[in-house]
């Protein structure tokens, strides 16, 4: 397990670049466009789109590492510091609007994903336990709760208004979250038969499925980042993955956390505290500035109203 901690860091890293690089694609693209395959033409003709593809790639590769030696319950928490590496891109970029409490939130990202994972004590689990029943139990229930968040992202609200731009990126985002928290357990699966070699893998159903719930994790999280602020989607990101992960991991890999009614307390109030920071660290001004900025570029003065309006 231990060296499954850096490999995650590692894919985190890789995973945080690609948020920055594939928001700052689909940040100027026109409003009509939201979600239509349309803006899949407008990303791909932007060379930063395929920076954040490319990184996107390499936390893959990573992760696949990572869940190779250890849990999805102790891998995906870890990646789930991310954020943290957002923050500190952003604040290198700009030390002066980093305040006192924004490096406190940050220090409450870590210290309680450290926290928890020291608590829980995942262990045990075997990456090919579950049948394909339960498989398909756990992918009926992720595609329903992702069609549910979809659905309140275009929800109008009182007298037919629309909804703001930062509730259809939360609401995609969190989308976009539980995809990926699927797409890490199909990983986890790959994973057992990587060191099989190539006729293992493409024998076994995980590499076709694994292509086919990242296409629309991407096509979902590409609209997160055009529909609003990086604000609003980066806490459903950052948030919903590894607790959806962490999830799967119990349910189809028979991982183990303490579960005493002390530890389960502690758990709860750790992913209480990390809540709060990722949202705190998320409304960072760094991050609404640069966000703002974002919008300006591509000359949509309109959504960058809105998304101040929205904060």
């Amino acid at each position: 397990m231990p060296i499954a901690i850096p490999l995650a860091l590692a894919a985190s890293f890789f995973t945080a670049s690609a948020s920055i690089a594939l928001r700052a694609a689909a940040a100027p693209a026109p409003g009509e466009m939201r979600f239509s395959w349309r803006l899949v033409t407008f990303l791909v003709r932007r060379p930063v789109w395929f920076v954040g593809v490319l990184c996107m790639v390499g936390g893959f590769v990573f992760q696949v590492a990572a869940l190779h030696f250890g849990q999805l319950a102790v891998v995906q928490p870890v990646m789930a510091s991310e954020l943290l590496i957002v923050f500190a891109y952003l604040a290198l970029r700009d030390r002066a609007r980093v305040r006192a409490l924004e490096w406190a939130a940050a220090a409450g990202v870590a210290a309680s994903l450290g926290g928890f994972l020291y608590v829980a004590d995942p262990s045990g689990g075997s990456p090919t336990s579950a049948g394909l029943g339960e498989w398909l139990e756990a992918a009926g229930a992720v595609a329903l709760a992702c069609l549910v968040a979809v659905g309140l992202s275009a929800m109008r609200g009182r007298r037919g208004r629309p909804p703001t731009p930062a509730r259809k990126a939360a609401f995609l985002a969190i989308s976009a979250g539980l995809t990926w928290g699927f797409v890490a357990a199909v990983v986890k699966e790959l994973s057992a038969y990587v060191p099989q070699g190539p006729v293992a893998i493409f024998g076994n159903w995980s590499p076709y499925v694994l292509i086919g719930v990242w296409t629309v994790g991407m096509f979902l999280v590409s609209n997160a980042f055009e529909a609003g602020p990086l604000a609003a989607s980066q806490p459903g990101l950052t948030i919903v993955e590894p607790v959806v992960a962490s999830l799967l991991g119990i349910t189809l890999f028979r991982e183990h956390i303490r579960n005493g009614v002390a530890e389960l307390c502690g758990e709860a109030l750790l992913l209480a505290v990390l809540v709060g920071s990722v949202l705190l660290l998320s409304r960072s001004a760094i991050v609404e500035f640069d966000d703002s900025r974002g919008h300006r570029a591509g000359g949509d003065d309109t959504t960058s109203r809105e998304g101040r309006i929205a904060r």
